[in-house]
């Protein structure tokens, strides 16, 4: 059997942001389910991805010795060092201080290679050129916010600039930060994968973008239930003006408003909630956040259709 039928190209960028100890991965491929091989990460420690005929044992193996403080460089050489495949691996890793180091074979199909920068590294193989990865490192350093974000634009641009020159199948985005899962219980912040989509790459946009307005509902959550109402204003303020559709998100934000001294904002926000959806009145009628709204007659009104 050709080389050419088993090849398995990707493209994919670790990055670490030292200031709030988030690492992740953001990878694609012409490949099924891409996100269940290459990304591997753990808050606070670091990041790992494994390709090109990946050996995925890299991916714990390589962040037990980041938890040993060992360098990313040291750790590449020694994950490769006794594999009889190294020269068709490729591997990123980033530590959570960002120290990072990128790895590509001899014998991995070309085009293929790497950038290690800066909390970065950017690799690739069967791509359509080193344009790429360069794009990918290029996007990363530039891009503002948090690591998502950032990671995800990496893997936008490696795309706009060419990709994987067999075409597109799948794509993933890995970010762990410490408490970041639901709940608070463990570090997946982000784990998102499109296995198989003609289109991956706008849909791993489509759901990151989804996630990230979860996630920070989460926060305004928590924030409420720690009676940190100023806090939760802010975010949920910031929210409704992204999603300004969303019934649930406006009467979240009636309901802090009223708890926070603020009637007219919270009749305002509730209103429109009703109209988008008209199911939320049974539950604001007994809603304890809306209490300071009971006897004003709109409040009736909305509640007793």
């Amino acid at each position: 059997m050709k080389n050419g039928t088993l090849a398995f190209g990707t493209f994919s960028i670790v990055g670490a942001d030292p200031k709030t100890g988030e690492v992740g991965v953001a990878v694609a491929s012409k490949f099924l389910a891409v996100g269940s091989v290459v990304p591997f990460a753990q808050a606070g420690v670091g990041a790992v991805a494994t390709q090109s005929y990946a050996n995925t044992t890299y991916g714990p193996r390589g962040l037990e010795l980041l938890r040993q403080k060992v360098a990313p460089q040291e750790i590449l050489q020694r994950l490769t060092k006794d594999d009889p495949q190294r020269e068709q691996r490729q591997v990123g890793i980033v530590d959570a201080s960002g120290r990072s180091a990128t790895f590509t074979g001899q014998r991995c199909l070309r085009w293929a290679g790497g950038i290690a920068g800066k909390h970065f590294a950017a690799q690739g193989n069967i791509l359509t050129g080193e344009a790429v990865v360069q794009a990918m490192a290029e996007a990363f350093q530039k891009t503002e916010g948090e690591l998502a974000l950032k990671l995800m634009a990496a893997l936008e641009a490696g795309e706009k600039a060419g990709g994987d020159a067999r075409g597109r199948q799948s794509a993933a985005i890995l970010v762990a930060r410490k408490n970041g899962g639901y709940g608070g219980f463990d570090d997946r912040y982000i784990d998102l994968r499109v296995d198989d989509h003609p289109e991956p790459m706008q849909e791993l946009r489509r759901l990151l973008t989804l996630q990230l307005r979860f996630r920070t509902r989460e926060r305004a959550y928590r924030l409420y239930e720690q009676k940190r109402y100023t806090q939760a204003l802010r975010l949920l303020q910031q929210m409704v003006a992204e999603t300004p559709d969303d019934a649930a998100m406006h009467y979240d934000y009636a309901c802090v408003l009223a708890l926070t001294g603020s009637p007219r904002a919270a009749m305002r926000h509730l209103k429109r909630a009703l109209e988008l959806d008209k199911t939320l009145a049974s539950f604001a009628k007994n809603d304890p956040d809306l209490a300071s709204l009971r006897n004003d007659p709109e409040f009736q009104r909305l509640t007793t259709r």
